[in-house]
């Protein structure tokens, strides 16, 4: 009963009785030009609901009417019909609308008729037009049944409203193939998602980690010359992070922004000088035609090198660093050594080797991590087709 109350009050109860009455002007057209054959509008839905573009309207009107507030999660969709059995649930929702529309319109003005004519008879006045009334006789018993019409007109708005929603729900919700494709383009979404989190993870948790080493070692060295080397170095690599958090939140303001301005191997020589500046003794090899590298592989496979020497710079400090890069026989190696020692503890523990490894997995490829004859190794390799 309480729900009952509150549906009454609820303005969603009246879009939704307009929803159902839209279909009835139309209707109420027709009689006047050929009562005799009410059938004809519905006759005439029938091709009228094979226009792809119908089922777009339709979609937009019952969301704004039936289910108003609640867009995306309505459950209706949005969108022309793009296949035949579509375009017959179109037909079909225009039919079952006009013969619930008609139901409404008769609830909601011949039961006020009828409790307008029950007040005359319980107040002595007789209903001769009103055929359910014509031969009762005056009672002001007859009062007692106003509030019982009323009630039930009431519920008849509110009851036909859940019906066309659901009805709604049903034949304009999305098809197999509309799921399909909100699936598809959800999972592009949280991949694109997970790719914006790795670049953050990648260029900014290595630009803090080369400054705060930097900063460490030029405090502890009390060498003016060494200081100002490490203060031009943590200066360089704040800029390029800055640099490439700039491309990152351009991909966030424009999702057609093409991806080419972001760092590749070909510049993995800015990474390798960064990580000798903040104490790091790194012995790089890198051979075979880097600049053919395909575009995804390479900058790929560029944050991947800056992962791994974040990593050693955060957790070894300035150890020796074994660096090979090689493009040869179709295939992309990288790897880089390090000797293990005591761990120095950092933050974000874990979370570089995972997205190492997730994104030799993206590119059909497969990384090797972890300790291997005495050293910590990063080991990955990546088709080149």
């Amino acid at each position: 009963m309480a729900r009952f109350l509150r549906s009454v009050i609820q303005g969603t109860t009246y879009t939704r009785l307009l929803h159902l009455w839209v279909p009835m002007l139309i209707v109420s057209l027709w009689m006047f030009i050929m009562p005799t054959r009410p059938w004809v509008p519905a006759l005439f839905l029938i091709p009228l609901g094979l226009i792809p573009a119908v089922r777009l309207g339709e979609g937009v009107q019952a969301r704004l009417l039936l289910t108003p507030g609640e867009e995306e999660e309505s459950g209706i969709s949005v969108g022309s019909a793009a296949t035949w059995p579509d375009r017959f649930r179109t037909v079909l929702w225009l039919e079952v609308r006009m013969a619930l529309g008609a139901l409404a319109l008769a609830a909601t003005t011949w039961l006020p008729i009828l409790a307008h004519d029950l007040t005359r008879v319980a107040s002595g006045h007789t209903a001769r037009d009103n055929p359910v009334l014509r031969d009762v006789q005056p009672h002001w018993a007859y009062a007692l049944l106003v509030p019982v019409t009323l009630v039930l007109a009431f519920a008849a708005v509110v009851g036909l409203g859940e019906l066309i929603t659901a009805v709604a729900r049903s034949l304009l919700g999305p098809s197999a193939a509309e799921r399909l494709a909100a699936l598809e383009e959800r999972t592009e979404q949280l991949l694109e998602r997970s790719r914006i989190a790795r670049e953050l993870h990648d260029s900014i948790g290595h630009a803090l980690t080369v400054a705060v080493v930097q900063a460490g070692a030029a405090r502890a060295a009390g060498d003016p010359a060494f200081t100002d080397r490490a203060l031009a170095a943590i200066e360089d690599t704040g800029r390029a992070a800055l640099e490439d958090l700039e491309r990152v939140l351009g991909v966030l303001r424009e999702a057609d922004r093409p991806v080419q301005g972001r760092p590749t191997l070909t510049e993995a020589d800015r990474l390798l000088e960064s990580a000798r500046n903040s104490g790091a003794k790194v012995d790089a090899e890198l051979s075979g035609p880097l600049e053919t590298v395909p575009g995804p592989i390479s900058r790929e496979g560029y944050r991947i090198l800056q992962e791994s020497l974040t990593n050693v710079l955060r957790h070894a400090g300035g150890v020796p660093v074994r660096v090979r890069i090689a493009v040869a026989d179709g295939g992309l190696d990288l790897e880089v050594r390090n000797p293990l020692t005591a761990e120095i503890p950092g933050p974000g523990r874990g979370s570089g080797l995972r997205g190492i490894r997730e994104r030799a997995a993206l590119l059909g490829g497969r990384a090797l991590t972890g300790p291997d004859q005495g050293d910590w190794q990063v080991r990955v390799e990546l088709p080149l087709s």
